[in-house]
């Protein structure tokens, strides 16, 4: 019986550890209530009593979960509900029959699990198709950094959902020069994967045309702009040439994280000069910077879900956190580099839900 029981439990749990089990169970309920809380007004009404603001927030929430629901899963909802909140009455009928209506709470349970596994199927369904898409993502990613001769190249992508906004990429235009890419598109998912695999199909097709930096990164906003719905779904981006045989390095920042570059000597620069993000407007004007990396220089261009990612209590990862990490890297390679640092967010978040794509690409110029 007791072996029944521990291969049940094993089972059910995954063999993950309860401390663990408890953890992954707050980080839900966490992300589960700033879902549904941005719908639900909790704020104090003047000449509110404490019992009608709370029954109002109940209210709230309720709509708030209920009409995430399909009209037909809806009514099944409340059905279960009345069914589950009618009180214990035994009536006896007058030809000497009997009615429990506790047996009602038995058919609300039903309705529940009902509604459960019609729920669980559309997730499992989309899961499946998300999966999917995940994969062909992955596919126009770079698996792998270029081979570069004295150029130390890796990157790191974690999507908040099963498929991103994030898009890194590093390749060779015609002019021999190395073109490194970080962008970010504006929100989350299947919405902000679309535009990621457009983006990355016109910058590959760009970018084998003559012509700078700066009329590259025109040329990728002024397709961005047709993409954007009138510029609600813009993209920050930053691009950069690198000349591997003399380090030169030539970058655009289009509204992007200002990157970090730690010299060998332990200085600190960032990268700001550029413009607006892409797609907003066809007409805005960019500029580029320039500077010249040197052996033992680390460069580290990230998307804003690294420094804002948060712990239990809403506190961000931070600027602070992330300059204090790249300055420690001293002569790390950049994998071992990378894998600091991941790990340093890790530790900081622990079991708290990731909120926003995360990718990295770390760069040290070895010779």
């Amino acid at each position: 019986m007791y072996r029944k029981l521990y291969d049940f439990w094993q089972r059910i749990s995954d063999g993950v550890a309860i401390q663990d089990l408890w953890a992954q169970f707050r980080a839900d309920a966490r992300a589960g209530y700033q879902f549904y809380s941005k719908e639900v007004d909790t704020a104090p009404r003047e000449g509110e009593r404490r019992m009608r603001r709370f029954l109002r927030i109940v209210r709230g929430y309720f709509w708030a979960m209920a009409m995430k629901l399909s009209p037909g899963r809806r009514v099944l909802l409340v059905l279960a509900l009345i069914l589950l909140a009618i009180p214990a009455i035994h009536v006896n009928t007058q030809d000497g029959g009997e009615f429990d209506t506790t047996s009602l709470r038995f058919f609300s349970s039903l309705l529940l699990l009902l509604l459960l596994a019609l729920e669980l199927s559309d997730r499992i369904v989309m899961k499946r198709d998300l999966e999917i898409a995940r994969e062909i993502q992955s596919w126009l990613m770079p698996a792998r950094p270029p081979d570069v001769p004295g150029v130390d190249i890796a990157f790191a992508t974690r999507p908040a959902n099963t498929v991103a906004g994030d898009y890194y990429d590093a390749f060779f235009r015609p002019n021999r020069r190395l073109l490194i890419v970080v962008a970010d598109v504006a929100g989350k998912s299947i919405p902000a994967a679309l535009l990621t695999a457009t983006l990355q199909a016109s910058l590959r097709t760009l970018a084998d045309l003559p012509g700078s930096l700066v009329e590259l990164a025109a040329r990728i906003n002024r397709y961005a702009c047709e993409q954007s719905n009138q510029g609600r779904r813009f993209t920050t981006a930053f691009l950069a040439e690198l000349d591997p045989a003399t380090g030169a390095l030539e970058y655009v920042n289009a509204g992007h994280n200002w990157p970090v570059l730690r010299r060998a000597s332990g200085a600190m620069e960032r990268f700001e000069t550029g413009g607006l993000p892409l797609g907003i407007s066809a007409a805005a004007p960019y500029r580029s910077g320039a500077t010249r990396l040197a052996p033992g220089d680390l460069l580290l261009i990230f998307t804003d879900g690294l420094v804002e990612a948060e712990d239990e209590h809403e506190w961000e990862y931070g600027e602070e956190r992330m300059l204090a990490m790249v300055k420690s890297l001293g002569g790390a390679t950049a994998n071992e580099g990378l894998k600091r640092l991941m790990s340093s967010v890790d530790a900081f978040v622990g079991a708290t839900r990731q909120h926003d794509d995360i990718t990295c690409l770390l760069l040290r110029m070895t010779a």
